[in-house]
């Protein structure tokens, strides 16, 4: 099958242009596993937070965007069954469940799960549908991480609101900024080559 011919096919991720096989998918999960772990080490400590600002977030929702929903899924299943096995590639090299920023790994492995579904139904070839998605994909995200974080440390929802979620949009804008240009672009590169 051929680059245009996927690219054309309702329903394909940027991840479907590489020729189909088990492997493939093998690769791709622990790809986005690692992807996922090496971003994790990317952290600068918020003032007042127990959580960093790290690009595990970016990584989480670009590989489901462009692995699709089974795919992205997996691969933040994988990363978090590793790093819950004591593989320290957790934000700052930690590892484990428990932590207070441990439900932020849970929300991405469902945020990955719903960006890479919309992906699918084509969320990653505009720009704008490109910014919703990665929005979307971040509230989710939230979701999960501040109740976790609010029930791992006690903070109340205004205290866990305050050092879980609002210190980081900022961070999150830049984040989706950088998605809206390269998954469209990746897209446009595509069809230009089919």
């Amino acid at each position: 099958m051929s680059t245009a011919s996927v690219s054309l096919r309702p329903g394909a991720v940027l991840a479907d242009l590489l020729p189909a096989s088990r492997v493939r998918d093998i690769a791709l999960v622990v790809g986005g596993a690692a992807l996922t772990g090496i971003a994790a080490q990317i952290a600068v400590p918020v003032p007042g937070s127990p959580v960093p600002v790290t690009g595990q977030t970016f990584a989480a929702l670009l590989v489901g965007t462009a692995f699709g929903a089974r795919r992205g899924f997996l691969s933040l299943a994988l990363y978090a069954l590793v790093g819950m096995a004591g593989v320290p590639w957790f934000a700052g090299g930690t590892s484990g469940a428990g932590g207070a920023s441990f439900g932020y790994v849970l929300g991405m492995l469902l945020a990955a799960t719903v960006v890479g579904a919309l992906a699918r139904r084509g969320a990653d070839r505009s720009v704008l549908r490109t910014a919703g998605t990665m929005v979307l994909g971040s509230a989710v995200i939230y979701a999960v991480g501040v109740p976790y974080l609010m029930a791992a440390t006690g903070m109340s929802l205004s205290a866990a609101v305050a050092a879980g979620l609002t210190p980081f949009l900022i961070g999150d804008a830049l984040k989706a900024a950088l998605a809206m240009g390269a998954l469209p672009a990746a897209w446009k590169l595509v069809g230009r080559r089919g």
